[in-house]
């Protein structure tokens, strides 16, 4: 089952993308209660992936989550993530750039923070805002930003190639579906502190982000880096749909612990 939703959640390379075509509520047939089994099972196999990851140090995983507001990127990285060791897994935020990053090209701030062999890397939001919030909010020619999409791929294929498997999921909810969860942000005084003036204002730009999503994840999910749209309208099937993704990319590493780098056998503790 979980090898086939993850199929199905899979953008094939050079397929053209459209997310009207992409119900965010679509669970797939999987039920909360059994989702929620399933996720803690899941967490446990993370846990002890991540410790072969770590102790092997040949490959790295990179978890890229882009989103439209509200969706659940924090979310999923802390019901996820929550049981793996602080050591080997580092979450990096991309926030607007500052003078030094804009000093640089755009992929200088991100190579800096792609994982260590061993590690686990976790961007909340990531360099395709430049193409995105960059292309919308027409921050930078059309010149520009469609050059990025080669360079992007480029970038991730080098990262690919120097073994780093790279896992790309856009979690994807309806605009009505974020006008609720905004809606309790407001009614919640301890979600207070996440409402920012931009949240609200880039839902203007809603259909805008859209045809720019669609682009990206038409022109970027490639076989060494591949998209999955995440139907994220379920809390609990967004997180499912993630953790079985990553679960099945570490194992599919053949992941063991390196053979000892002395002969053990005649040490002797006294």
């Amino acid at each position: 089952m979980a090898k086939e939703l993850i199929e199905k959640l899979r953008v094939e390379p050079g397929r053209k993308v459209s997310l009207d075509d992409f119900d965010p509520g679509d669970c797939r047939g999987r039920d909360k209660a059994t989702a929620k089994e399933q996720l803690g099972k899941h967490a446990a196999r993370l846990f002890d992936l991540q410790h072969l990851l770590y102790a092997e140090a040949k490959h790295s995983v990179l978890m890229i989550l882009q989103a439209m507001d509200a969706a659940g990127k924090d979310g999923v990285i802390r019901s996820v993530m929550s049981g793996l060791n602080p050591q080997g897994c580092r979450v990096t935020s991309f926030k607007a750039p500052t003078a030094e990053d804009l000093a640089h090209d755009f992929l200088w701030r991100v190579h800096k923070a792609a994982p260590a062999a061993g590690e686990i890397g976790i961007f909340n939001r990531s360099h395709y805002e430049d193409v995105l919030i960059v292309r919308v909010r027409r921050l930078a020619p059309r010149a520009v930003w469609s050059r990025r999409f080669q360079q992007i791929n480029d970038f991730e294929r080098m990262l690919a190639e120097n073994g780093t498997v790279i896992l790309k999921f856009f979690l994807h909810i309806s605009k009505d579906e974020q006008k609720k969860r905004f809606e309790e942000r407001l009614a919640d005084p301890s979600k207070h502190w996440k409402a920012t003036p931009s949240d609200f204002a880039e839902r203007k730009y809603w259909d805008d982000y859209q045809e720019a999503y669609s682009d990206a994840i038409s022109r970027c999910s490639t076989e060494w880096a591949p998209w999955y749209v995440i139907p994220a309208n379920r809390n609990w099937f967004r997180n499912l749909a993630v953790a079985e993704i990553l679960v099945a990319a570490l194992e599919s590493l053949k992941l063991s612990f390196p053979k000892p780098k002395f002969d053990l056998s005649g040490v002797v503790i006294e």
